[in-house]
């Protein structure tokens, strides 16, 4: 067990020889064929890199890790820790603000990849376990599992998924009046425990190798008297009693009913939410970060997992808003709109937005602060500003797209085929062109813009990213709370204590205005 207090240094002194690769996307994709449990569209799978839900959105991962080794972006992603290994820069907890600008090109690099649409990808994981190590002492007489689990998933980058939320149940009840479905310990062994209940909505869960299993209850946390349910722990995907709980396929859907062209981002880049099912499963002692402890638990978000997770998203969803901008562009481009005021105007709105999640992220650099352990975490303000904007900001994009577009989104040919009919491609050639653009540019453009905001793909996308950063609610009563823990309020309060200690029932104090007579006949002298 590593006892190292500072695992993720360069030292730069390891000759190209020595160093330890990352996977390749070949080595990702066999890593997956671990005999984990999916249930999907009433059956049960057990290779989700061949199965048609999953198996080309698993090649959008593997493409990834490809990457690493692309010598035209090696550079720009990695760096090479102190063990000698080559791995994504986000991993790194920064000790400058140099490391979080190189931390938010790598992120751009990957998010560039698949135009902002992955938003779990292995990086965004490396924001938990570098927030973990950096907090390794906090976490007790677990403290040597974290470091071990933080240099694991560093060296290997390993794709992990996190589990925090809870199924729905009955919101209004806490943890320990649901014990039939919340997870929580039922044993404690010699070796470890074992653990039973759910997790929903877990985004990637189908192409990560590793979970990460915490809680996250916003209204407060858990109560001291809920230990139960207070537990951290790593456990590989395939894990005896581990079962997995698919939503719909978007790439199934696309494979059934069109192709690439009809449906070229849900083909390729559906994240897949699973639910998963935890049946009475055993997690040994060296796999546990926190156990039975309230506290630990509660200060996951708070103590640097929070700015790092905000700052990942901020980069990939910048890097979405370039991509947005960019369809709209061309779609106004191509059909002779672009000319037109109100045009103008909704595309520059939304140009405007995208700077200011841009703007953002370069706040949380320029004004980072220390964090746990005495590494640099974004601003803690701005990572919560984004949280508040950004799900609106998705949402007011389909908007203009809807206003400027209108119905050239429903008189879309059904699929590709049409095209490869001679006589029904000579209709569209004729009716369905572009000012700009031939019949098949313009609708492979608006099959794009389609997929994006109105299929289920679609649906689901501006769903997560107005909620998967925190509901409407909670992203702003953080925002106060912080606020009022940070001593922010105080400062606000103590601006209109000065404005009105200024004055009083008989006029000014401050001898600034004091001076000046009170009156509406004298004329004041001009010094």
């Amino acid at each position: 067990m590593s006892t190292s207090t500072n695992p993720q240094a360069d030292t730069g002194v390891a000759s190209p020889a020595d160093v330890k690769e990352p996977p390749t996307g070949a080595e990702f994709l066999e890593s997956l064929r671990d005999g984990r449990v999916i249930y999907f569209d009433g059956e049960e799978i057990n290779d989700v890199t061949t199965h048609p839900a999953f198996a080309t959105s698993a090649r959008s991962y593997a493409r990834m890790y490809d990457s690493l080794h692309d010598p035209k972006r090696r550079d720009v992603l990695t760096y090479v820790t102190e063990r000698n290994t080559r791995t994504h820069k986000f991993y790194k907890m920064a000790e400058t603000k140099e490391d979080l600008y190189q931390a938010r090109d790598a992120i751009a690099e990957w998010a560039r990849m698949n135009f902002g649409a992955l938003s779990r990808g292995p990086d965004y994981k490396a924001a938990l376990v570098a927030s973990l190590a950096a907090d390794a002492d906090f976490y007790g007489e677990y403290a040597g599992n974290v470091r071990r689990w933080y240099e694991k998933v560093t060296d290997e980058v390993a794709f992990v998924n996190l589990s925090l939320l809870n199924p729905a149940g009955d919101r209004s009840k806490r943890p320990a009046e649901q014990r039939d479905v919340y997870m929580h310990v039922v044993k404690e062994r010699e070796d470890g425990i074992v653990v039973r209940g759910a997790r929903m909505i877990s985004t990637g869960a189908a192409f990560s190798q590793v979970t990460y299993v915490s809680q996250y209850i916003p209204a407060g946390g858990l109560a001291d008297d809920e230990a139960d349910f207070a537990l951290g722990f790593f456990l590989p995907m395939n894990a005896p009693g581990v079962k997995f709980i698919g939503r719909g396929s978007y790439e199934s859907l696309a494979k059934k009913v069109g192709s690439p062209f009809d449906y070229p981002l849900s083909s390729r880049f559906d994240e897949s939410d699973l639910g998963l099912v935890f049946d009475d499963v055993f997690v040994p002692w060296e796999n546990v970060t926190a156990y039975r402890s309230p506290e630990a638990v509660n200060g996951l978000f708070s103590r640097g997992f929070a700015q790092r997770f905000t700052f990942h998203a901020a980069v990939r969803t910048a890097v979405k808003l370039d991509f947005i901008c960019g369809l709209l562009l061309k779609a106004t481009e191509m059909q002779g709109m672009s000319g037109f005021r109100g045009v103008q105007a909704q595309v520059g709105e939304l140009i405007g937005l995208r700077h200011g999640i841009w703007g953002l992220n370069a706040g949380m650099i320029a004004d980072a602060h220390p964090g746990p352990g005495g590494y640099l975490l974004p601003n803690t303000e701005y990572g919560m500003q984004w949280r508040q904007i950004y799900g609106e900001t998705f949402t007011k994009a389909r908007t203009v797209f809807l206003n400027i577009l209108a119905g050239s989104f429903i008189q879309i040919p059904s699929s590709a085929k049409d095209f490869k009919n001679p006589v029904i491609r000579g209709y569209l050639d004729q009716y369905w062109k572009a000012s700009k653009g031939t019949a098949e540019e313009r609708v492979k453009l608006m099959r794009i813009i389609w997929d994006m905001f109105s299929t289920e793909f679609g649906g689901r996308t501006e769903i997560h990213e107005r909620t998967f950063a925190g509901s409407y609610e909670a992203n702003r009563i953080e925002t106060w709370s912080a606020a009022e823990h940070r001593g922010l309020s105080d400062q606000f309060r103590s601006m209109v204590d000065e404005c009105m200690s200024q004055y009083d029932l008989d006029g000014f104090t401050d001898p600034a205005w004091s001076s000046v007579p009170w009156t509406t006949n004298a004329p004041v002298a001009i010094q």
